[in-house]
C-alpha cells in the first residue's frame, strides 16, 4: 500500500496550488498551514531547491472525529498535501493517504474515519 497519491496537473505551480485549494474547499477543507519549502531552505540553507509548497489541510468534522476516538491522532493532523515543480516543468499533486497513515495507530474507529478523509482527498487530486 503506497502512504499517497498523486496526479501531474497541465497547471503551473501556483495555478495548481490555487486548484487544490479550491477543490480541498469543495471536500470540507480548510488549508491551516502553508510551508514554501524551497524559501525556507533558501533561508536556512542557502541552497537552491524547487518549487515545492506543502499544505497542511484540515477538514473540521473528520479531525474531530478523529480526535474523539484518539486522543493522541493530533501527531498526525494536519493531511498534507504538496505541490512540487519537477525539472521538466511538470507539476505534480501529491496527497497523503489517511488510511495508510492511520495503520500505525491501534485504533479500530479510526478506519472508518480515515477513509472517508481518503475519498475525499483522492476527488480532490483526481480534480485536478
Amino acid at each position: 500500500m503506497s502512504y499517497y497519491f498523486s496526479k501531474i496537473t497541465d497547471a503551473g505551480f501556483d495555478s495548481a496550488i490555487a486548484k487544490v485549494t479550491e477543490e480541498l474547499k469543495k471536500e470540507g477543507f480548510g488549508i491551516l498551514t502553508e510551508i514554501d519549502v524551497r524559501e525556507t531552505l533558501r533561508k536556512k540553507l542557502d541552497v537552491d531547491f524547487k518549487k515545492y509548497r506543502i499544505l497542511g489541510a484540515c477538514n473540521p468534522h473528520f479531525a474531530y472525529e478523529a480526535l474523539q476516538a484518539e486522543n493522541k491522532i493530533g501527531t498526525m493532523l494536519p493531511c498534507n498535501i504538496i505541490v512540487q515543480e519537477h525539472e521538466n516543468g511538470d507539476v505534480e499533486v501529491s496527497a497523503i493517504d489517511p488510511v495508510a497513515s492511520m495503520m500505525a495507530v491501534k485504533n479500530d474507529t479510526l478506519g472508518n474515519t480515515a477513509a472517508g478523509v481518503r475519498d475525499k482527498l483522492r476527488r480532490v487530486i483526481e480534480s485536478l
